[in-house]
């Protein structure tokens, strides 16, 4: 495996806490840390920029230098107005670890690595993976099928050996990974670290609104809708979510164009359209991160060979 040590010994669980649209916000990722797994939070969900120099500048004073580290995730693609605004307040708060998605890392790697930052790209393809690494990116964060969100065509079980072959860096996998046994598999597959997403959504601490929370205790991995329609990405949805807001089984199987804009615009068209993984069989209860953190220590050490 090569997960930095001084990252390593940091860790109560190897896992981080998924960067989550309209779900991750500064609660969550302290919440996260303080429970010993890496937190992180998609610069988007910060409305305005004050909003997110402000969080950044929150997530730095509060967290004790033997936290576990956090990471910013930011969207590189071209159609997103704001990620040169974003990068500015990186290198003014110098996040530890920086997370690239949707584009190329290149613009962004050696501004990160300029300040001693670690950068890990968001890739959904063995191509894409071999990609990012040649611009000379720390870790790979693969998103497998069955993640919750922009999600990848190829199983956990092929893409991470796969990757693992190629690439000497840190590797994170995520896509149906929600309980302690599972993030054991992860790592035997040739990760370092599972990616926690719809497992952690209905957590306190998170932003996700009561109706939501209450739709994912519900659902299974049934109840999730693979469609390219609604931001032109393939992406998993709550099938009730998309009933509520009026797609039905023909709309769902357009593809839309591929144009994120702004946070402000994102936000409205997206805020009743909620995204979840093939995990969601594993959510429960609405409660704390961390008595969820302790619920998947327990398991995962249950499942050591």
């Amino acid at each position: 495996m090569s997960l930095p040590a001084h990252i390593a010994e940091r860790l109560r669980l190897p896992a981080i806490a998924a960067p989550m649209f309209l779900v991750s916000g500064v609660d969550m990722v302290l919440a996260a840390c303080k429970a010993g797994i890496i937190g992180t939070f998609p610069a988007n969900n910060a409305r305005t920029l004050d909003d997110l120099d402000a969080w950044m500048g929150q997530i730095t004073a509060t967290l004790p230098a033997d936290a576990p580290p956090w990471a910013m995730n930011i969207m590189v693609h071209r159609s997103y107005s704001r990620w040169e605004e974003e990068l500015e307040l990186v290198l003014k708060h110098k996040p530890p670890i920086v997370i690239t998605a949707l584009g190329s890392p290149t613009a962004v790697v050696e501004a990160i690595h300029g300040y001693g930052g670690i950068v890990w790209a968001d890739v959904n393809s063995i191509t894409y993976a071999q990609k990012a690494a040649s611009t000379g990116v720390d870790g790979l964060v693969l998103v497998a099928a069955g993640a919750g969100g922009h999600t990848g065509p190829i199983s956990g079980f092929a893409f991470a050996p796969a990757v693992r072959e190629v690439f000497g860096g840190t590797i994170v996998l995520g896509g149906g990974i929600g309980s302690g046994r599972a993030i054991r598999a992860a790592q035997m597959l040739g990760a370092d670290l599972a990616n926690l997403g719809t497992r952690l959504i209905a957590c306190t601490e998170s932003m996700a609104v009561a109706g939501y929370k209450q739709m994912l205790i519900e659902a299974t991995a049934e109840d999730i809708v693979t469609s390219a329609a609604l931001t032109g990405i393939p992406a998993n949805w709550l099938k009730a979510s998309l009933a509520a807001a009026g797609y039905d089984a023909e709309g769902l199987k357009t593809k839309a164009e591929i144009s994120l804009g702004r946070p402000e615009d994102a936000a409205k068209r997206w805020r009743d359209v909620w995204a979840a993984g093939q995990g969601a069989g594993e959510v429960r209860a609405v409660e704390p991160l961390a008595k969820i953190v302790d619920d998947l220590v327990a398991d995962y050490e249950a499942a050591a060979i």
